[in-house]
């Protein structure tokens, strides 16, 4: 399989309109692609299906090029400038600028879900945020996850950068995000900290994630959020660990030992690392919101709490570390509803859509 990659001719102009620079980096996206295209055509290459994540602007013009092929999008998401994530937590209120410009960023976005033969969402609540009129064209198809190399291990240990080694049945809190950051709960997680650090004097604490920013912004007055929140909570160095970003395999591990696993989230895309999570067999504890909801059934196969609702997630976690066994079934759950999101199921399913298409 040959990879060919494409340059810009030039950036966005600078002095152009602030809502309409993402446009302009989609149209300069889309251009460069299409001369890469027209190379491929003169040498006899014809698709018969062509799949696109169109958010950066890439396929917008691939119908000039080749009219007949199926183009497939996959649409992981629609802007909303309120009702969804924009303005959802108080904390980070968005001004009327801020909203207009979210309204302007789905213009692109439009442009693809006109020209695409078939879309491709994830999750249904992905789909939904999308505009109704289009939802016809949406399929519902989860590219799936590893869930044959996932799974329980009773014999599971994780040895920390101290040298302590925990294992699975210790009272370990896990928490992992791709960065540390608000979209993702993250500041409402570890302004819990001092608290359950209190409630459950032996409990540790892992967290996986980097230290940049993969939706919404940076904090004004610190280099990252860990920083960030490091500057407003106190907390024991010897009990919470930042581990950052580690190789799949320790990840794995990690959520085997894992007591109690806390994945909160805006209402936003769903993370990988929730199916995973459950996949496990981890007990997980997530936010009431929306995303979270479509796979976890409070009470059936993980708990949910409110997204803002500090000391209810303490008390959620206080119990379900001092009392692991009453929750075993819950785990089975999770791990069996997982099973529905297996890599081998998502692949069939697209090969199918391509060959249908």
């Amino acid at each position: 399989m040959r990879t060919l990659t494409y340059q810009l001719h030039r950036q966005p102009v600078k002095g152009s309109h602030h809502y309409l620079r993402t446009f302009e980096s989609g149209v300069l996206h889309g251009q460069a692609v299409v001369r890469l295209l027209l190379q491929l055509k003169q040498h006899g290459f014809l698709p018969d299906v062509i799949v696109a994540h169109p958010g950066r602007g890439e396929s917008l013009f691939v119908k000039e090029v080749f009219p007949e092929s199926k183009l497939i999008h996959f649409c992981e998401w629609y802007y909303h400038p309120s009702g969804v994530d924009a303005g959802f937590d108080p904390e980070f209120p968005l001004s009327l600028d801020d909203q207009a410009r979210i309204r302007t960023r789905n213009a692109m976005h439009l442009l693809n879900l006109e020209q695409c033969d078939v879309a491709v969402a994830p999750t249904h609540w992905q789909k939904q945020v999308h505009p109704a009129s289009y939802h016809n064209k949406i399929q519902v198809i989860h590219e799936g996850i590893d869930t044959a190399l996932l799974g329980p291990n009773p014999q599971a240990e994780f040895t920390l950068p101290n040298g302590h080694t925990i294992r699975t049945g210790d009272p370990v809190v896990t928490y992992v995000a791709r960065n540390l950051e608000p979209y993702r709960g993250f500041h409402v997680f570890m302004r819990t900290l001092p608290a359950l650090l209190a409630a459950h004097p032996t409990c540790q604490v892992m967290i996986v994630g980097g230290d940049s920013v993969s939706y919404g912004s940076k904090p004004k007055h610190a280099t990252g959020w860990k920083e960030a929140l490091l500057q407003e909570v106190s907390i024991d160095p010897n009990r919470v660990h930042f581990l950052g970003k580690i190789p799949y395999d320790r990840y794995r591990l990690l959520l085997q030992i894992s007591a109690a696993h806390v994945y909160l989230t805006y209402p936003f895309v769903l993370s990988w690392s929730l199916l995973e999570a459950m996949a496990t067999g981890c007990l997980v504890i997530g936010s009431d919101t929306p995303p979270v909801r479509e796979v976890i059934q409070h009470g059936v196969n993980g708990l949910l709490v409110p997204f803002f609702d500090q000391a209810r997630l303490v008390r959620t976690l206080q119990h379900a570390l001092s009392h692991p066994m009453d929750y075993q079934a819950l785990r089975n759950a999770a791990w069996q509803q997982a099973q529905g999101y297996a890599r081998e199921r998502g692949l069939a399913t697209y090969a199918t859509l391509f060959g249908a298409s």
